[in-house]
């Protein structure tokens, strides 16, 4: 198991590495640099570009970048100036946090009773009804809905505001718009994991000794099933924070969502950069402790990692 840890965390190690390189190659690909407003002059602008190291060759100015990566600086926005990256993603990750972590508690919470529920059930009509569903919460983008309850609850029935973050309530309509998809995900995870854990020969055991379906889910079951599930929610992770780059727009809510658009828009490298590295590596780290977490649950992973 420790061999296995050791070889997730240099791979993630390698793929953070290819996402900054990638990223920073792009970034710096885009036409124009973040202080050609059109109205600033040609002396003034090569004073800029010297002081932010961007007259220098791009491989000169990745490894400087790299070098101040490793000490932990992300380097001053571009265009905020005497705004530090670091300090930038610290007032927006208590936002985006607050939000993404409601809906992922929202998504797992759900989720896991709406697959228990469509396993349970003895009604084909409601099954039927619930994968269709899922199909619709995972086909249609986040963005899509965050429009339509905005648009239906915000606008016309004015139940919830549709702007800032200004109290509890500011937090529904965006919270709904991340979590539908989550929702559907988890759902369709935790019914067939537990479909095919029915299969096992000691369910059909537990069965024939005259145990009943929920007993045997709650006392037996959920171990293998959690530990299947946890594979997606990786994927969750990833679906909630590029859900939140529109979503946050789109409610106007100033957190790493608004910013990283509003960077990408404003061609601030350093800002991009920063909350590229930040968001991958949390992704990374989260997908590493699932993992973990995954064959501390389900015995049958460790003795193939053995193996």
């Amino acid at each position: 198991m420790i061999r296995y840890l050791i070889k997730r965390v240099i791979i993630g190690g390698v793929s953070l590495f290819f996402l900054t390189l990638i990223t920073f190659i792009l970034v710096h690909a885009i036409p124009g640099n973040p202080f050609d407003t059109g109205n600033v002059s040609e002396q003034i602008l090569s004073v800029l570009e010297e002081k932010y190291g961007m007259d220098q060759p791009l491989g000169i100015q990745y490894i400087k970048y790299m070098e101040a990566l490793v000490k932990g600086d992300l380097g001053m926005s571009m265009k905020k100036p005497g705004v530090a990256v670091n300090d930038l993603i610290e007032r927006g990750m208590k936002i985006t946090g607050r939000i993404g972590g409601m809906a992922f508690l929202v998504s797992v919470i759900l989720g896991s009773l709406i697959g228990i529920w469509q396993l349970v059930t003895k009604r084909s009509g409601v099954r039927m009804i619930l994968r269709g569903i899922q199909s619709v919460g995972i086909g249609v983008p986040n963005f899509v809905y965050a429009l339509l309850l905005m648009t239906f609850f915000g606008v016309y029935l004015r139940w919830f505001p549709v702007a800032g973050l200004t109290g509890a309530a500011n937090y529904v309509l965006p919270v709904i718009s991340l979590a539908i998809l989550p929702v559907s995900t988890i759902a369709r995870m935790v019914y067939g994991a537990a479909r095919k854990e029915e299969t096992q020969e000691y369910i059909v055991f537990l069965e024939a000794k005259g145990f009943g379906r929920m007993s045997i889910l709650c006392r037996h079951m959920w171990r293998p099933i959690l530990a299947q599930v946890l594979v997606c929610l990786g994927q969750v992770l990833v679906s909630l924070l590029t859900g939140c780059f529109v979503v946050e727009s789109i409610f106007t809510i100033p957190g790493l969502g608004r910013e990283f658009v509003n960077a990408i828009s404003n061609r601030d490298y350093t800002v991009v950069m920063g909350l590229t590295v930040f968001m991958g590596t949390t992704v990374i780290t989260t997908q590493i402790v699932l993992d973990v977490m995954q064959m501390c649950l389900d015995p049958r992973m460790r003795y193939g990692l053995d193996e």
